[in-house]
């Protein structure tokens, strides 16, 4: 269902001090990174000046275009799981019925052109505080180690390092450091990388979320440290609680100027089908 309304607390524009934002995108262009069980991003030319004009195209050729009029249009094909995105709800399936959050299957409600409900478009808007917690940081490291595990001591510890204090609504960010070779393909693909544990999803999960994120490729720890089960914290946050997440932020310019909190603003695109949503946050200051 289309959600062409949504609210938000009055007081969070109280936030702003600076009148300065944060760009938290990875970007997309041809050949960027992009985790190995997705398509590749994909851009090609399909409208030119002079490709109209050698097919004489009506009306950009001979008189009638006296001011040599034309344009450029492109073709995307992309993954909505291509850099910074959010997981839709339908996202992540389990057991042996492949039932997404609700108990929605893919055998009743998956359709020729995607699933038929809780697609992108059934993510809202965020507009609420921002929360970074700095783990790499926190720890005393510049990025977390391959297949390091962020467990509730460390975000516990993050928390307090910090000076923070998490609240129902918050969407929380955790960096790693891994976003630092952003793009080298090399070292954003590896295969071991930093990030969020299953306990540590339950932790961040009983405070409350709006959204959780992080600077990795899929915001939990790989390997999974939870035996026969390969990715744990999505069938947990996305399958069991509806709780959307955001994967592949880029949060060092925020870390290194000590930037805590924020004004979180990021709007997913209303596409029918969708199971994610390529976006572009922003940290408002």
């Amino acid at each position: 269902m289309d959600q062409r309304k949504f609210r938000f607390p009055v007081e969070i524009f109280t936030r702003l001090k600076e009148g300065r934002a944060y760009d938290l995108a990875s970007g997309w262009w041809p050949g960027m990174p992009v985790a190995s069980a997705h398509p590749p991003f994909q851009l090609q030319s399909f409208r030119t000046p002079r490709g109209m004009r050698n097919e004489g195209l009506f009306p950009y050729s001979g008189g009638l275009n006296k001011e040599n009029y034309a344009f450029i249009s492109e073709v995307i094909s992309t993954t909505t799981h291509a850099g910074t995105h959010i997981d839709a709800r339908c996202h992540v399936t389990a057991g042996e019925d492949d039932s997404w959050f609700g108990g929605y299957t893919a055998n009743e409600y998956m359709g020729d052109f995607g699933p038929l409900r809780d697609d992108a478009r059934d993510i809202q808007p965020f507009l609420a505080r921002g929360v970074l917690l700095d783990i790499a940081g926190a720890i005393g490291v510049e990025r977390m180690a391959p297949g390091q595990p962020i467990g509730p001591a460390e975000l516990e510890e993050a928390v307090k390092a910090h000076g923070l204090a998490l609240k129902p609504g918050d969407v929380v960010l955790l960096r790693t450091g891994f976003m630092a070779s952003w793009p080298d393909r090399q070292k954003m693909l590896e295969e071991a990388q930093p990030g969020l544990s299953i306990d540590g999803a339950v932790w961040l999960r009983e405070h409350d979320p709006a959204l959780v994120g992080a600077d990795n490729t899929s915001l939990e720890v790989a390997p999974s440290t939870v035996e026969g089960e390969p990715q744990p914290v999505h069938r947990y946050l996305i399958r069991t609680h509806g709780l959307p997440i955001l994967e592949w932020v880029f949060l060092e310019d925020l870390a290194a100027d000590g930037v805590r909190e924020f004004v979180f603003l990021a709007v997913p695109l209303n596409i029918k089908g969708a199971t994610g949503s390529l976006v572009r946050p922003l940290a408002l200051v």
